[in-house]
């Protein structure tokens, strides 16, 4: 279980881990927050692909939000990175393999490192860069959804339309949380 660590003389980096409508973004916003109330100096990143309800800032479904800077390719983040203690990503998932080195990095130099992003894809499968970060961290929260259809606890993301594409960002018109039983039967009757 993950419990806040303090040390700021060690890095450390952490994932958050979950299917749409966790509350992946509002842990990452929680524990930013906390983060700025202990006087560390925190800079927030997001996909500027993610563009759903700010094209900068970092909001969650329930409209809680934090101030970030959007970026296309994640070594973009050193150009802005300065005496930061904490880095903080979400989306995480749309960014390419070279996240995990650069988180690496960052930790390795003594800075918290928190991540946020979709552990499977739509289609069930590990979703880009999220396995290989949550390999390598040193914390990983896995957050769980409640099914929309059964109510029980949710672990998928289920797709309501029959787009193929990997990468489709979308809210509640396009996506919902399922538990495995109601994903995979869902699966059955779209595709």
């Amino acid at each position: 279980m993950y419990t806040e660590y303090h040390n700021l003389n060690s890095g450390y980096v952490e994932v958050i881990c979950g299917p749409m409508f966790c509350g992946k973004t509002e842990e990452l916003i929680r524990r930013v927050k906390r983060a700025m109330i202990s006087q560390q100096n925190v800079i927030i990143f997001k996909p500027k692909i993610d563009d759903r309800y700010h094209p900068e800032n970092v909001v969650s479904h329930n409209e809680v939000a934090v101030k970030a800077i959007a970026i296309n390719d994640i070594e973009e983040i050193h150009q802005y990175l300065k005496h930061h203690s904490v880095i903080a990503i979400d989306e995480a998932q749309f960014f390419s393999e070279k996240t995990v080195e650069i988180c690496n990095e960052l930790a390795n130099k003594g800075k918290r490192v928190i991540v946020a992003g979709l552990d499977k894809d739509s289609f069930g499968k590990p979703f880009g860069v999220m396995p290989n970060l949550m390999a390598v961290s040193d914390f990983v929260t896995k957050l769980h959804s409640i099914c929309v259809v059964c109510g029980r606890l949710a672990s998928y993301t289920f797709r309501k339309t029959q787009n193929k594409d990997l990468v489709m960002v979308g809210t509640h018109e396009t996506y919902e949380a399922r538990c495995r039983k109601c994903y995979f039967e869902g699966q059955y009757n779209i595709f």
